[in-house]
C-alpha cells in the first residue's frame, strides 16, 4: 500500500493498493484519511524541505563526484611525483645525455619516453611486463600526441611549409631574393644582420619563423662562408625570444590568460595585458640574447663550439660539419630551378608575403569566430564596437589557434605560388605537386622528432616532473633571491620537459601568490611574472628536446646535435648575465632604466672581451705558416 500525493500541494489524494486475483495482479485506488488544512500545511512544508534536501544532496554529489574526476586528473602527476620521486627526471635524463652521446636525436628521444612508460608500468618487482607494457604503451602515446589538434596542424604546417618552400625554389625564387640579399649584404657581418632582421620581422610566431627565414637565408649565409650552426642560432634566437615579448603574436593570449589567473588567486583583478606589457622591460633573457646576436655579427667575434663552427666555415668552406654534412649537404637536385628560367624575385616575395598576410589575417580571424562563438559578453561587444582596434587584434591573435592558421596559410600560399608557375610555364600541373610533395618529404624526419618529443612531454607530465622540481627547489626564498630562482627554476623545468608553454603554466600560478605574499609591491610581482615567462623561454631555447629547436635546426639545415652544441653555450651565456646583472640588482630594488643599460653593457662586453675575433687566428696561423716555409 502506497500514499498517492497532489505535486502542487504535497497531501495524500489517495491509496493504492496491490491485489492478487486469479487472474493476475491489480491496483486498488481508495480514498486517503482526512486531514486537516493545519496538517496540509505541515505536509507541504516537509515536502518542500525534502526536495530542497535532496536537491542539495544531489549538487553535493555532482561536486564532489566532479571534483574526484578532476582531482584524479590533477593528483595523479603529483601522486607519481611522490611515488617515483628523483626518478621522474630519468625520461628527460635518459633523452637529453643520449642526445650528447649516441648524436642521435630520434633514438634519443624514444629511449626517453620509453624510461618513462616503464616507470609508470612498473607494478612491484614486475619488470618484465613494465618493460614488456611500457613499450605497447610507446604507440599509445605517440598515438595520442597524433590525434591532438594542435600537434597534428603543427605537422601539417611543417610538411606544407617544406612543399611551399619546395615550389619557390623550383620557380627560382629562393635563388633570386638569395643574390638579392647577396649583393647587399657582401659580408658574412651583413649577412648575419639580415637573418637577424628577417628573423624580427617575422614576430607573429615562433614556428613560422623558424621555417620561413631559414629556407630563405641559407644560400645567402652559405655564399658568406656563415656556419648552418650560426644560422640556426640566430633564428632559433629571434624565434621565441620576439614571439614571447610582441604586443601582438600567437604568444601573448595564452601569456595573458596566465597572468590574469594568476591575480584571481590573490583578489586581484588587472589589466592583464597592461602587466604584461609591464612585464616586458623585466624580460631580461628575451632582450638581452637579441642584443647578443648583434654584438657577434658586429664585432665578428665568438665563444666555444660557435667559435670553431665559424672557422671552419670562414676558412675551410664547410658551412656544415663532417656529421652535419651527412644529413644536410644533399640538396635536391630536383628542386633547383631549371636552366634558362629568368629569375625573379617576385616568385618568392609574393608566396612568402601570402604565407605571411593570410597568416596574419588568418590569426584575427580565427580568434574572432573564437571569440565570438564564447561567453564573453565584454569581448564580443569589443569586436562589435571596433573590431579592428589594437585591443580587438590583440585579442584575436590570442585567441586563435596558430597551428591550424599556419597549415591554412600555408597551404593558400602553395596554391598561389601553383598558379603562378603554371602562368609562367615554368612547371605543368602535375610537376608541380610532384614538386609539392617532394617539399613535404624533406621535412617528415622533422614530424618523426616532434612526434616523439611530444611523446616525451606527455610520459613526463604524467610522471609528474615539473612537480617534483617545484617541491624540491622551491624552499624558504629571500626576496631579493626570488625573481631570480623563479627564472632557474622555469629554466631547468623547461630545459627538462623541453616546452615553454607547460612550464608557464606550472609555475605561473604558485609564482604569483608567492610574490605577493613575500612583497605585495605591484613592480615586484610584475618582476616575478616576467621571470617566469623569460626563464620559460631560456630553458625551452636551450634543450634539445623543444619543438622550437628541432624546427629551427632543420630550418637551417644543420644538424640537430650540432645546433644544440654550439648554441647552448650562448644561452647560458646570457641566462647567466640575465641573472647576475638583471634579477639580482632588480630584486635589490635598483631601478629597472639603470640595470637594463648595465645587464645590455654586459652582453656588450662579454662578446667583445670573451669572444675571440673569427678571422684573425687564420691570419696568423698563415702568417705561421709562411715563416716555417721560408
Amino acid at each position: 500500500m502506497c500514499l498517492v500525493y497532489d505535486v502542487v500541494y504535497g497531501y495524500p489524494i489517495a491509496y493504492l493498493t496491490l491485489s492478487e486475483s486469479a487472474q493476475g495482479f491489480f491496483v486498488m485506488m481508495d480514498s486517503p484519511p482526512k486531514i486537516s488544512l493545519v496538517k496540509i500545511k505541515n505536509l507541504r512544508r516537509s515536502k518542500m524541505k525534502r526536495r530542497g534536501l535532496i536537491l542539495l544532496l544531489s549538487l553535493m554529489i555532482i561536486f564532489l563526484l566532479g571534483n574526484v574526476g578532476f582531482a584524479e586528473e590533477v593528483d595523479s602527476a603529483q601522486l607519481n611525483a611522490v611515488k617515483f620521486g628523483f626518478w621522474t627526471l630519468l625520461p628527460p635524463i635518459v633523452a637529453i645525455v643520449l642526445a650528447f652521446i649516441t648524436k642521435n636525436v630520434i633514438l634519443s628521444l624514444f629511449l626517453g619516453v620509453f624510461s618513462g612508460t616503464f616507470l609508470l608500468n612498473l607494478s612491484g618487482s614486475n619488470v618484465f611486463m613494465a618493460l614488456f607494457n611500457g613499450f605497447l604503451a610507446i604507440v599509445d602515446k605517440i598515438l595520442d600526441s597524433l590525434a591532438d589538434k594542435w600537434d597534428a596542424g603543427i605537422i601539417l604546417q611543417c610538411l606544407v611549409i617544406g612543399g611551399l618552400i619546395a615550389l619557390v625554389s623550383k620557380m627560382g625564387g629562393a635563388k633570386a631574393i638569395a643574390e638579392s640579399l647577396a649583393k647587399k649584404a657582401k659580408s658574412p657581418k651583413s649577412a648575419q644582420i639580415f637573418t637577424w632582421i628577417l628573423g624580427i620581422i617575422v614576430f607573429f610566431d615562433d614556428y613560422a619563423n623558424s621555417l620561413i627565414v631559414g629556407p630563405i637565408m641559407r644560400p645567402v649565409t652559405d655564399k658568406m662562408k656563415v656556419s648552418r650552426e650560426k644560422l640556426s642560432f640566430i633564428i632559433d634566437a629571434t624565434a621565441a625570444p620576439i614571439a614571447g615579448i610582441a604586443l601582438i603574436s600567437t604568444w601573448i593570449g595564452y601569456e595573458i590568460s596566465l597572468i590574469k589567473e594568476g591575480y584571481i588567486s590573490i583578489g586581484q583583478n588587472v589589466n592583464a595585458y597592461g602587466v604584461f606589457v609591464s612585464t616586458i622591460p623585466y624580460r631580461f633573457y628575451n632582450i638581452l640574447i637579441l642584443i647578443f646576436i648583434v654584438c657577434t655579427a658586429v664585432f665578428l667575434r665568438e665563444f666555444g663550439p660557435m667559435l670553431k663552427a665559424e672557422r671552419r666555415a670562414r676558412y675551410e668552406g664547410k658551412v656544415v660539419s663532417e656529421r652535419g654534412s651527412v644529413v644536410v649537404s644533399e640538396e635536391n637536385k630536383e628542386l633547383e630551378p631549371k636552366e634558362g628560367i629568368k629569375l625573379s624575385v617576385w616568385n618568392a616575395i609574393i608566396p612568402i608575403g601570402v604565407l605571411i598576410l593570410g597568416s596574419l589575417f588568418g590569426f584575427y580571424y580565427n580568434g574572432y569566430n573564437s571569440i565570438m562563438g564564447g561567453e564573453d559578453m565584454a569581448l564580443i561587444e569589443l569586436l562589435k564596437s571596433h573590431p579592428i582596434s589594437f585591443a580587438a587584434i590583440r585579442e584575436t591573435f590570442g585567441a586563435s589557434d596558430a597551428s591550424v592558421v599556419l597549415f591554412q596559410g600555408a597551404l593558400f600560399a602553395s596554391i598561389v605560388a601553383i598558379i603562378m608557375g603554371i602562368s609562367q610555364k615554368i612547371f605543368t600541373l602535375s610537376e608541380a605537386i610532384d614538386t609539392w610533395i617532394k617539399g613535404m618529404n624533406s621535412l617528415v624526419i622533422t614530424g618523426v622528432i616532434l612526434l616523439l618529443a611530444w611523446s616525451l612531454s606527455g610520459v613526463i607530465k604524467e610522471l609528474g616532473t615539473a612537480k617534483f622540481l617545484v617541491s624540491v627547489l622551491s624552499d624558504t626564498i629571500p626576496k631579493f633571491l626570488l625573481p631570480s630562482i623563479i627564472f632557474i627554476l622555469a629554466a631547468v623545468i623547461s630545459f627538462a620537459t623541453g616546452t615553454s608553454y607547460g612550464t608557464m603554466g606550472i609555475l605561473m600560478p604558485l609564482t604569483i601568490p608567492l610574490a605577493h605574499a613575500i612583497s605585495p609591491e605591484a613592480s615586484y610581482v610584475i618582476m616575478s611574472a616576467g621571470a617566469v615567462l623569460t626563464g620559460a623561454t631560456f630553458g625551452d631555447h636551450c634543450s634539445p628536446i623543444s619543438d622550437t629547436t628541432i624546427l629551427s635546426s632543420m630550418g637551417a639545415g644543420c644538424d640537430h646535435i650540432d645546433h644544440v652544441n654550439t648554441q647552448i653555450i650562448y644561452s647560458a651565456s646570457v641566462g647567466l648575465i640575465a641573472v647576475l646583472f638583471g634579477y639580482i640588482p632588480a630584486g635589490l630594488g635598483v631601478p629597472i632604466y639603470i640595470v637594463l643599460p648595465i645587464a645590455i653593457a654586459a652582453i656588450v662586453g662579454t662578446v667583445y672581451f670573451v669572444g675571440k675575433p673569427v678571422e684573425e687566428n687564420e691570419i696568423e696561423s698563415n702568417s705561421t705558416k709562411d715563416v716555417m716555409n721560408l
